[in-house]
């Protein structure tokens, strides 16, 4: 019987929770539990971690899990990187679910950086107006420049003081090229760090960036184990049903 672990998170999760759904396949979405209000889904739903590698081999074995499919965020590393150990440890067929990454284009100024402390390097220098468009997981990082005020994008409003000082917009995306172009103009922005996560539902403050002539500080993506990947909801669709 076919029942299947989503690791998800992002918009191609949720895209692929309703293929599923309307496939009749069992199925279990599983948030990180790192938003307050995660959006529903149209298959069984369950939120928090794992308790690492042990742990989620554990509940493939309890839960019956025949195939595990990884629509996490490219920078969840420590989840895929999970992911790959217990399946392998269980013999469960795994797939991974990945957005191809942005590639600098005509009018792009990216500075690419290899990791976060990388970023935090980068930002050297004088005040400036900074989007941070990484999350909140890491902003504590950026408190080794606190000369710059930043700006934060967070899909909830934060219940205890920042790390940096920085003003925060609650908004959950997709975003566009207009709005994001407005936001850097109402607020400023002479430079953005981001995350290359690629995709279409956070690109608008790329192309806003090079409508606007902003420099980028790009943070590459971490390396995960080797497993197989595909880059769109059918190619995940024929690996079930092949």
């Amino acid at each position: 019987m076919t029942r299947i672990l989503l690791l998800g998170g992002t918009t191609e999760a949720n895209l692929l929770a309703q293929a599923l759904a309307r496939a009749g396949l069992a199925g279990v979405y599983s948030y990180a539990g790192r938003t307050e209000a995660p959006m529903g889904q149209p298959i069984h739903m369950r939120v928090g971690g794992f308790g690492g590698v042990e742990g989620l081999a554990d509940y493939l074995k309890a839960e019956a899990i025949s195939h595990v499919i990884d629509a996490t965020h490219p920078f969840a590393a420590q989840m895929s990187s999970n992911a790959v150990a217990a399946c392998t440890e269980t013999g469960t067929p795994l797939i991974a679910l990945e957005r191809a990454p942005w590639v600098a284009g005509a009018g792009d100024r990216w500075t690419q950086v290899p990791d976060l402390a990388a970023a935090v390097a980068a930002l050297d220098g004088p005040p400036r107006r900074v989007f941070l468009a990484i999350g909140r997981q890491h902003l504590d990082a950026f408190a080794a420049q606190p000369q710059h005020r930043y700006l934060v994008r967070l899909v909830d409003q934060p219940t205890a003081p920042l790390p940096v000082p920085a003003e925060v917009v609650v908004a959950r995306g997709p975003f566009d090229v207009a709005g994001d172009t407005a936001l850097l103009q109402r607020h400023g922005i002479q430079v953005i760090v981001a995350k290359n996560a690629g995709g279409k539902g956070a690109v608008a403050k790329i192309a806003a960036a090079r409508a606007l002539g902003l420099p980028v500080v790009m943070i590459d993506r971490p390396r995960i184990p080797p497993r197989r990947v595909v880059h769109g909801v059918a190619g995940v669709m024929a690996w079930l049903n092949g």
